[in-house]
């Protein structure tokens, strides 16, 4: 039945799609990630708990554990300390789990350059300042204090992140859905070439070999 075909289409699509793994990083969370839970087929919410004093190895092991289980590589969206806890994961765990997460969008991270501005900090821990290696936007408010966007501004630098200003509260928040689907769809692209590659690579060379900038279907990322 046609029905039936279009049902197994979708199933077919989203278990071929990356997961995408929303981490909020307070009890309340941040008010998109609920409608998104809801609206996206492909996320899902993972609470990490321990929020009044979050212990750093603990999330990180929780992080680590549901995208291990995840049937297919993740996309990480952070907001707040929890975007600490995402990039501790790249320190400690990326090099054992290879290709499992493909991006990360880092919403609202807290201003780790004022060690008063967020208590839970202290008992977190230090904030790793290598670059992800992984493509990753840090977003934050377009009404940030200046000492705050600076800071933001750096972490973003240091982590080797495209660095967004935006309003978040917005419903829904159709600019992060935007940025999350450009993640996606950055690496659903390079899987493609990647395939096509390997289908070809037996073939004769074309008279022009096609450089990275060919393969990009909407420019350098992450413009």
């Amino acid at each position: 039945m046609v029905s039936d075909r279009l049902f197994q289409t979708s199933v077919h699509s989203v278990a071929e799609s990356p997961l995408v793994l929303l981490v909020p990083g307070s009890e309340d969370g941040a008010a998109f990630m609920a409608g998104w839970e809801r609206e996206r087929v492909d996320a899902r919410l993972l609470q990490l708990g321990l929020w009044d004093a979050p212990h750093r190895n603990t999330w990180v092991n929780k992080l680590n554990l549901a995208i291990r289980r995840a049937d297919r590589p993740v996309v990480l969206v952070a907001e707040g300390i929890a975007c600490l806890a995402a990039a501790w994961w790249a320190e400690y765990e990326q090099s054992e789990n290879e290709g499992a997460v493909m991006g990360a969008l880092l919403v609202l991270p807290p201003d780790v350059d004022r060690p008063g501005a967020d208590p839970r900090l202290a008992r977190f821990g230090a904030c790793p300042r290598s670059p992800l290696p992984f493509p990753s936007y840090l977003v934050a408010g377009p009404a940030e204090k200046p000492e705050l966007r600076r800071s933001l501004s750096g972490l973003a630098r240091d982590w080797n992140a495209h660095f967004v200003s935006d309003e978040i509260g917005t419903e829904g928040w159709p600019q992060g859905q935007w940025l999350l689907d450009r993640l996606i769809r950055r690496e659903s692209h390079s899987n493609a070439v990647s395939v096509k590659a390997d289908r070809t690579s037996s073939e004769p060379r074309p008279d022009r070999p096609r450089g990275p900038s060919e393969y990009r279907a909407t420019g350098p990322f992450p413009g």
